[in-house]
Parts: C-alpha cells; structure tokens; sequence
C-alpha cells in the first residue's frame, strides 16, 4: 500500500508523495480529492456511506481491518454498488488485513479521513488514536456506550480542535423528510407558537422508534455479528440508538443554539431485554449455536438481549422522552417504526408509521389553541415550506387535524440519508470547521444518554 499523506485544509492542500513534498492542487489533480479509510466496518452501515459516490473524494477505499466475515459483508456490499444496473459505484479498495489493522492505519495514513462502523466497545479508542495521529473521524453512532468511553470522547474533541480535525457521528435521521417537516414547522410562530413545557407524564415533545433483529439491507436478508448481541460491545439500547432520538431532541426543539450538560436533567429512565430464542439467533447470525461469551445472557435457553430503553428527562426545562424498542422480525409489510410529538402553544406536530400510514411516516398537525391553523398552514405551504419541499400540500383528515402529504422525491428511504449525512460532513471538512453549536451538543448528547444507562442500571 503507498505510504501517502493529505492534510486539507481551508484553501490550500498537499498532494502525496514518497518523500511528502508539497505540491500545488494543479500539480495532480488527485490531490484535491478527500481521500477516505475505512477502519474494521463490523456494522454494515459502513457500507452504506458507500452507497453513493462523491465528486470530492477519491474513488479508492482504503481498508484496514482483522479477518471474518464482516469485513467479507463489507466487501461484497461495495461489490454490489459496483455492479448494480442502475447508477453503479467506481469505488476502489486497496486493503489490509490482519490483527494490526489500526496499527497500520495510523502508521501508513494512506487517508486524512477515518470511516468507523463496528463494535461500539471499541470505537471510542479507534477515535482517540485517530486524533492523535492527525487524523479527522466520521464515525457511525454511538461513539461511546459506557462512562469510560465518553471521558475518553471529552479528550478525543480536546485533541481535535487543538489539532484543526473534525470529529462527526453519523446522524441520518436529521434528513428523513418528515422529522425535517416537523422542525420546519416547529420554528413558525402563526403556526406552531412555542413549545410547551410538559410534564413527566405528558413530555413535550417525544421519539419513539421500533427497531428489528432481523431486515433486509440493499434488498438482501442482513447477517448479524454474533457481538451485536452483547451488551458489552454492542451497548445496551438505552445508549445506541436512542443516540439518533436524544439528537432529534435537541437539533429540532433548539435549533442552532448550544446546549450544555448543566441543561440536562434525567428524570427517570428504565431498560429491559429482548427475548431471542435459539432460532431466531441461528437465523439472524447463520451461526449454529450461541457462542460462549453469550452463554452469560442466556436463560432457560433463550438469550436476553437489553437493546431496550427509555428516558424521561428535562433539556432547558422542558419535559422531553426517547425510548427504543427491538422486536426479532417485523411482520409482513412493515418495518422499523418511528413516532414523534412536539407540543406548541397552537399546534401538536405529529409522526406516524403505523397501518393507517401503510407503515410510512406521516406527519401531521393538530389543532389546538390555533383557531387560524387552516390559514396559517397555507401560508407555510405557499412560503417557508415551498422552499424546501416544493409540491408539499395538506389534507384535512378531520376537524381538528391536517395531514402534510410530502412528494415521493423527498422520500428517500434511510439508506439514501447516508449519502446525504456524508455530503454534510464533506462540506465541513472542506470548510475546515462545522457550526459552533455541533461540538457542544455532541457532547451533551452522549452526557444524555450516559445519565439514562447510569440510572436505568441503577433501577434494578
């Protein structure tokens, strides 16, 4: 593999080299290309940030990562972006493979960028290294799952801003067309008003989403890791995905504004297991048995599996609720499921995904103390909304509530919100820098999520 270097920075890059002397960008036109490493992908989400390609980043994948099959998942998924009939990838793959994988990483840095997706035990020291080389992170969520871990996260943005690098998870639930409606709305006085405070039995605003074991991921039956299931690297529920919940919590009800740990106030948070039996993780995993380091989870010869939570909690003094459930399959039809309420003064903007939805997510707005709701919705249609998703109408499915019927175009699927998060984070590493808000509320985030486990634990 060549031992090549790229720093980007703001106006001027540095081509690679042998002997690492810089060169003008028109020198070699490869060098204004970002340059990607992908770094063990154990999660097939690292996959999918290839799913696409990008005109500013280089078509060659540099791969570092041990033997097994999730490295071979990895390599048949970019196999098929390449030979998909319908707007095929080009991408390259220079590996190494072995167990000092990130050795060799750190030491050749073939890249200026590391793509991490795997076990979440491990990730956060992955990402403190990277820094530490000199290297910018884009990392699937969760970054960290225990105490420890987000000690170690306060010390990697230390590293990162001191260097000039930029650290980012993976949020791709910012892009689902309905939670971007729903904010959108949420910041339109005449029609939304002001967030309410709430209650702890009645939050004012709430994520809800349903996830499953067992799916289909770029049209194929998705094999799990064994060590998905195991709490101690994958993390509970409670601290993985209600990552993209506490994120929704704060990027919609506080849009742009800075929110600190000292904002944060857990009320009470609870956990629970996933019951899987012997089949259905034969089924999942393709293994013929529960591996030993599972044997610690298993009761009555079904494995116990903590990927659900839920936390209620205070963020600048208003009630807000995240819960995660895992179920084994969804039947027929349908799929992982998303809820959302935010409560305003004039209106409740409203989420669903359930069988009147035909299990695709709705969004819709309920009268409440807005007596000129219908017109106020019209002119958000004709103005703010038109500017965003041109073609978005409304329905009035009964007297108090309209239902926001969004163009099939704005419908991408999660799959595309991959490509859309990354042209994000290209566009703030060519800028050199992210909004001031992002960092802070990174932070506070994984504080959230940390304070719900501790207590969840805590709650026997």
């Amino acid at each position: 593999m060549k031992n090549c270097f790229l720093f980007p920075l703001i106006l001027l890059c540095l081509s690679c080299g042998g002997k690492n002397q810089p060169q003008k960008m028109t020198d070699n036109k490869t060098a204004s290309k970002i340059k990607l490493m992908t770094l063990d992908p154990g999660h097939f989400h690292a996959a999918l940030v290839h799913k696409t390609m990008y005109p500013q980043v280089d078509s060659t994948i540099y791969l570092f990562a041990p033997k097994g099959p999730e490295v071979n998942d990895f390599l048949a998924k970019i196999e098929q972006y390449n030979t998909r009939a319908q707007s095929p990838t080009a991408w390259n793959i220079e590996s190494y493979i072995g167990n000092d994988f990130a050795e060799k990483m750190v030491a050749e840095k073939p890249g200026t960028v590391m793509v991490v997706a795997g076990k979440n035990s491990e990730k956060i020291d992955y990402i403190l290294e990277a820094v530490k080389s000199g290297l910018n992170v884009y990392a699937d969520k969760p970054l960290v799952i225990n105490s420890e871990g987000y000690e170690k996260l306060r010390e990697a943005f230390r590293i990162a801003d001191e260097k000039g690098l930029l650290i980012y998870d993976i949020m791709t639930e910012r892009f689902e067309s309905t939670t971007r409606l729903q904010k959108l709305f949420s910041t339109l006085p005449d029609v939304f008003g002001e967030l309410i405070e709430g209650s702890e039995d009645k939050p004012a605003i709430v994520k809800e989403s349903v996830h499953h074991f067992f799916k289909y991921v770029s049209g194929n039956p998705l094999v799990r890791p064994p060590w998905f299931f195991d709490i101690n690297e994958e993390g509970e529920g409670i601290v993985d995905v209600t990552t993209h919940l506490v994120d929704l919590v704060q990027w919609e009800a506080f849009p742009e504004e800075i929110i600190d740990s000292s904002d944060v106030e857990m009320i009470r948070a609870k956990r629970w297991p996933t019951v899987l039996t012997k089949q259905e993780f034969q089924e999942v995993t393709g293994l013929d048995s529960i591996p030993d380091f599972l044997k610690k989870d298993v009761k009555n010869n079904e494995l116990h599996v903590f990927s659900n939570g839920e936390m209620i909690y205070k963020i600048k003094d208003k009630y807000a609720k995240v819960s995660v459930i895992w179920n084994y399959q969804a039947p027929d039809g349908t799929g992982d499921t998303h809820y959302s309420i935010m409560q305003g003064t004039k209106c409740n903007l409203i989420i669903k995904q359930g069988e009147e939805e035909n299990y695709t997510p709705t969004l819709y707005i309920e009268s409440g103390g807005n007596i000129d709701l219908e017109q106020a919705l019209k002119s958000a249609l004709e103005n703010q909304v038109a500017q965003e998703f041109p073609g978005t109408t409304m329905e009035k499915v009964s007297e108090t509530r309209y239902k926001i019927n969004i163009p099939e175009k704005f419908k991408v699927g999660h799959e595309a919100h991959f490509g859309q998060v990354t042209q994000n984070f290209l566009k703030y590493l060519t800028d050199g820098t992210m909004p001031e808000w992002e960092v802070p509320n990174m932070l506070t985030k994984y504080y959230t999520t940390m304070a719900g486990y501790k207590m969840a634990a805590e709650n026997k």
